[in-house]
């Protein structure tokens, strides 16, 4: 049996909106509603959709409003059609920007009545609007997708929950040598080495940037190692796609005026050998791409500019250390926990709509059968 709408839902108001006049006005009220959260951020968002809009795409950001007419929620969405899946609504920053922590923006203590309008909006009046929500980049325990997920299933639909990679977060400690502490023996005493050996006696300088001069040299230095690594593992490396490269371009330079723009380059005798590029976000740091040079791997150059970041946020008093999603083994190994991440689906009601679901879901169990087998095989 359906249940009943929560009370305070009763009086909010769904409104599409289409067209990105429509949401420039709204930038401060909706970083207010985003947190200290860079990838839920307008600006983010808005240069998302201007680098990575396609021509089948369009804005399908839905904006809760309560009976005065204050914005208290936002469903940051597009959506696009697709010959396999129909009109699929996804978040604005998906695909391979990478965007972690995304969800229907909304005020705490309305965060059930939100996600509770936006379910009835989503079930009635849009219901021949769309055929699958695609929602990547959610926490597992994320309060408003899972009681919009919860409500959509009382109203019939399908909803896929499955897991994803998690992002990984360190708690800091109030200085760096009780966080060195924290580590295991090994990781402790071989930190303290690289340290001391590069940045005590001189050899490395730490560079972070300030300034727009600053960030031209530095997002060049970037690109330029991160490729390298990329390539000594025979990967393609983020920035072969030119999309990728103009939003962070971009990016970085709001980031900068915005004072959240976290790049350092570390030099080894004058020669740059590992860059970081990250976020920060009230007492938060995120650690989004990095690179290092492999030609001088002997010297732990990765190792060294994680550890000197980690120092800096701990000496410029922060208090996480987010490295974001990825579940590589060294994340652990510096004391962070996972934060589980899901995968979301939810099937529209048409019948067409659940028939490509079901054909989606059958095509990956066959893959995933075809792989069990080629893998005993091979064994």
């Amino acid at each position: 049996m359906l249940s009943t709408t929560p009370l305070d839902a009763t009086s909010l108001r769904v409104t599409l909106a289409r067209d990105e006049s429509q949401l420039q006005d709204l930038a401060p009220q909706w970083d207010a509603l985003a947190g200290e959260v860079p990838f839920r951020s307008f600006e983010w968002m808005e240069t998302w959709w201007r680098h990575y809009r396609e021509p089948r795409s369009r804005l399908f950001t839905l904006l809760v409003t309560d009976d005065q007419g204050e914005l208290v929620g936002i469903a940051p969405w597009y959506i696009t059609r697709s010959p396999h899946q129909g009109r699929v609504v996804r978040f604005l920053g998906s695909g391979e920007v990478c965007s972690d922590y995304l969800t229907v923006l909304a005020r705490p203590e309305l965060a059930d009545a939100v996600a509770g309008r936006l379910a009835d909006w989503l079930a009635n009046e849009a219901a021949s609007q769309w055929n699958l929500l695609d929602l990547k980049g959610v926490l597992e325990n994320d309060r408003v997708i899972s009681h919009l997920g919860q409500r959509l299933r009382e109203y019939g639909h399908v909803v896929d929950r499955q897991a994803d990679m998690s992002c990984w977060r360190t708690e800091l400690a109030d200085d760096w040598d009780q966080f060195l502490a924290t580590l295991s023996k090994t990781r402790r005493a071989r930190t303290r080495t690289l340290l001391r050996r590069a940045i005590d006696n001189g050899r490395a300088v730490v560079h972070e940037v300030k300034t727009d001069s600053e960030l031209e040299r530095a997002f060049a230095i970037l690109v330029d190692l991160h490729q390298k690594r990329r390539r000594s593992l025979s990967q393609a490396g983020c920035f072969v796609s030119q999309r990728f490269t103009e939003f962070h371009r971009e990016m970085t330079g709001r980031l900068l005026a915005g004072g959240q723009l976290r790049i350092l380059w570390t030099e080894l005798e004058g020669r740059p050998v590992a860059a970081e590029y990250g976020f920060v976000g009230g007492d938060t740091v995120y650690y989004y791409l990095g690179g290092f040079e492999p030609e001088v791997a002997d010297e732990c150059p990765g190792w060294l500019g994680l550890g000197v970041s980690l120092k800096l946020a701990i000496e410029q008093g922060y208090r996480v250390y987010d490295f974001l999603r990825g579940d590589e083994s060294y994340k652990a190994s510096w004391r962070a926990t996972a934060q589980p991440l899901v995968h979301v689906r939810i099937v529209g009601n048409q019948t067409s709509a659940r028939v490509r679901y079901a054909t989606w879901r059958a095509c990956k169990e066959i893959k995933g059968w075809a792989r069990q087998v080629l893998t005993r095989t091979k064994g």
